[in-house]
């Protein structure tokens, strides 16, 4: 089967390679693209969302290198939030689960809201995820 084209590509900035690529492994079952190398890890650290989107991780240092001139977020401060739309609830609460078993924390428990059922959890980097049932 040929692949098929990228519509999009979201690039984060990382602190470690093997950490992110055990946690998006773990927290979220994401697809893993390429072959590793020497350390285990792919070059470039890509995931496979869906059939026209990636996430690619890149090593702070590299990330600043790319941004130039601009500054990467440093810590703490977030500049997206990525959504994640599952079918029900009980999904939102066993993928909370398994993102605080993977290393990541919450930010806000899941709750019933306006616009559904969500919780915000982050990865070992600080990046924001809202999980929502529709």
């Amino acid at each position: 089967m040929a692949e098929q084209s990228v519509d999009l590509i979201i690039s984060m900035g990382i602190a470690d390679r093997q950490r992110s690529m055990n946690f998006y492994m773990a927290a979220f079952d994401f697809e893993l693209i390429g072959e590793p190398l020497e350390d285990g890890v792919p070059e470039p650290l890509q995931f496979r969302l869906n059939d026209h989107t990636r996430l690619m991780l890149i090593p702070n240092d590299g990330f600043d290198w790319v941004l130039d001139k601009h500054t990467n977020a440093p810590a703490g401060v977030n500049e997206s939030i990525l959504g994640l739309p599952v079918e029900a609830a009980a999904h939102v609460d066993k993928l909370v689960e398994r993102i605080i078993t993977a290393g990541g924390t919450v930010i806000t428990a899941a709750a019933q809201q306006a616009w559904g059922y969500t919780a915000l959890c982050a990865d070992p980097d600080g990046h924001v995820w809202q999980i929502t049932a529709v």
